[in-house]
């Protein structure tokens, strides 16, 4: 696979779940990849994990709500590779409580791991990827879009991650610039913790789900990264693209 050949991206949250699978799908199509998470230790070992396949990774720890370090992210890619063809903004933090029960903490809980990272970083990134004629991958959830309860602040900051990456697909489109989102559904470590906590309420989820299975973080989701990055994307801008096997129906 070599639909990314010679590009550079960045990855959020990718030392574990979902964005790990992006990275893994990302190096394994030829990408190189800076893994960026907050978990030290994990992140290293994913970043060893992804030079043993013999990807150009390199691991950044950093902690995503210290809103005034994001941009060294973008200037660590740029020093390590030369260049940023892809911005993927994959983490989040958020609690899960009743709307009535959620404090201003928590909500910013979501909002400083989640949507202001994301759109720093895009500003960040945004004269790197006009230069690249690159892409950005945002994140974001059908939790919002089916309105499940306890997710209130986890799918305010996500729906604000959707706002925000239509309008730069209207404002950077004429740059070449492409934005789009992904709203999955996988076998990450927290939905597999959920699935042992409350597996009645995972078989009735998994109920939902047209093709009767859950994702997995790199053949389902990164695989579908992959293609949102690669050429064969080339005229595709500004859309949120269900990959949850019709979990969400979003005609």
């Amino acid at each position: 696979m070599t639909q990314l050949q010679g590009k550079s991206a960045i990855v959020t949250g990718a030392a574990r779940g979902v964005a790990k699978g992006v990275a893994t799908a990302f190096v394994k199509a030829g990408a190189r990849v800076l893994i960026v998470d907050r978990e030290g230790e994990t992140g290293r070992a994913t970043e060893a994990e992804l030079k043993a396949l013999g990807g150009d990774v390199a691991f950044l720890e950093m902690d995503l709500a210290d809103r005034a370090a994001l941009p060294r992210i973008v200037d660590a890619a740029l020093a390590q590779f030369g260049g940023l063809d892809i911005l993927v903004n994959a983490a989040q933090a958020s609690r899960q409580l009743p709307l009535t029960e959620t404090s201003d903490a928590d909500m910013d809980v979501s909002f400083d791991t989640g949507f202001w990272p994301t759109f720093v970083l895009m500003r960040s990134a945004y004269p790197h990827l006009v230069a690249s004629k690159g892409c950005v991958i945002n994140f974001a959830t059908g939790a919002a879009m089916d309105a499940i309860p306890l997710q209130g602040s986890y799918s305010a900051a996500k729906e604000a991650i959707r706002a925000i990456s239509k309008v730069a697909s209207s404002e950077w489109g004429p740059d070449g610039v492409r934005v789009n989102v992904i709203c999955p559904f996988a076998n990450s470590p927290g939905v597999m913790a959920w699935k042992e906590w409350d597996p009645t309420a995972y078989a009735a989820q998994i109920d939902k789900v047209s093709l009767r299975r859950i994702g997995d973080c790199e053949k389902d989701i990164g695989a579908a990264a992959v293609f949102l990055a690669s050429d064969a994307a080339a005229y595709i801008t500004g859309q949120t693209i269900m990959v949850d096997g019709g979990q969400t129906k979003a005609f």
